[in-house]
């Protein structure tokens, strides 16, 4: 009875909202805690150890974004753009697609597949050196492009709905859906399972995000042209300001329309988030990761300064998020 109540004490704290949390960010940091959760004893001692970081910092891709030169191409792929068929002919491996379509062209649609596999090498290079920032800080980040990767609206040129009238459908999909409903998610996704190949892995989540992305932006569609528009919209108070949002009413139609979609692509997420950490400890040698030292200074002061700089951003990249 006691290891039962303690299984269901750590669900409780699991689905728990955390506090802190920006609006935007909520997914992400919920995606990337949830992986810790289930690594096997030899890591998860000193992911838990390093939880806080984990979560908080699974945004930090994303406060790059508008600050660092070249970052944001990383979050996404607009298949679209190179065609019919593209999911299929697209070359899985940097260099044959580099040779095929060159690296600009690339950038200018985005490179998440390609970058998750980059990410997984160098997160297996740090667990090799046995360093403790670069694990974290890796980590961090691999599991949000690879969250971003399972996001249908990070597969198309229509990102935000702004090609088909509908715009603010990213949002609305990737964090207001979340918001209201993921407490009620089952979050139970299993063991992490070792990636025979990564890459393909990487193109793997790509696909299946895309294949709904009919879905995503058909039921918004359907549901808008069956609401009035005072019904579609309301109005909540966040963080002291009055903001239009998705009706509660709308958002909840549209979920039921979703049947689970969202609740499938987390679960998703946090089970190859947790994958790839764990094949890059595994590709790296199962390091003990037990005896590895804590957050340096220096990466705390680093830290930082990153915050400071996405503060003062000047570079102007495609509007996601509005």
């Amino acid at each position: 009875m006691a290891l039962r109540y303690k299984f269901i004490l750590l669900l409780f704290c699991l689905l728990l909202p955390l506090s802190g949390f920006s609006w935007g960010f909520f997914a992400h940091q919920r995606i990337n805690r949830l992986a810790v959760f289930t690594l096997p004893p030899e890591m998860i001692g000193f992911y838990k150890k390093h939880i806080r970081y984990i979560t908080e910092n699974a945004v930090n891709p994303d406060r790059r974004r508008y600050a660092v030169e070249g970052e944001a191409p990383r979050h996404y792929i607009d298949l679209d753009a190179y065609g019919d068929s593209a999911l299929y002919k697209l070359p899985r491996y940097w260099h044959e697609a580099v040779a095929q379509y060159t690296t600009d062209t690339l950038e200018a649609y985005g490179t998440v597949p390609w970058h998750i596999h980059l990410v997984k090498y160098q997160l297996t290079q740090a667990f090799q050196a046995r360093d403790t920032d670069r694990i974290l800080r890796l980590s961090a980040d691999l599991g949000h492009y690879v969250a971003d990767a399972c996001v249908p609206l990070h597969t198309t040129r229509n990102y935000n709905g702004q090609l088909s009238g509908q715009h603010g459908i990213h949002a609305f999909w990737e964090t207001r859906l979340p918001e209201l409903y993921s407490d009620n998610y089952n979050f139970f996704v299993g063991p992490p399972q070792y990636i025979e190949k990564p890459q393909l892995k990487a193109w793997e989540l790509v696909a299946g995000a895309h294949m709904a992305l009919d879905s995503v932006l058909g039921f918004e569609r359907q549901l808008t042209a069956e609401f009035a528009a005072e019904k579609k919209y309301g109005f909540e108070v966040r963080n002291n300001l009055t903001t239009r949002v998705y009706s509660r009413v709308f958002s909840e139609a549209y979920h039921r329309k979703l049947h689970g979609q969202v609740e499938r692509q987390m679960r998703r997420a946090v089970l190859a988030i947790a994958s790839y950490w764990y094949t890059a400890w595994i590709d790296a040698g199962q390091p003990d990761l037990n005896t590895l030292g804590s957050l340096s200074a220096k990466e705390l002061q680093r830290l930082e300064q990153e915050k400071k700089q996405a503060g003062k951003t000047t570079l102007k990249t495609r509007e996601e998020y509005e």
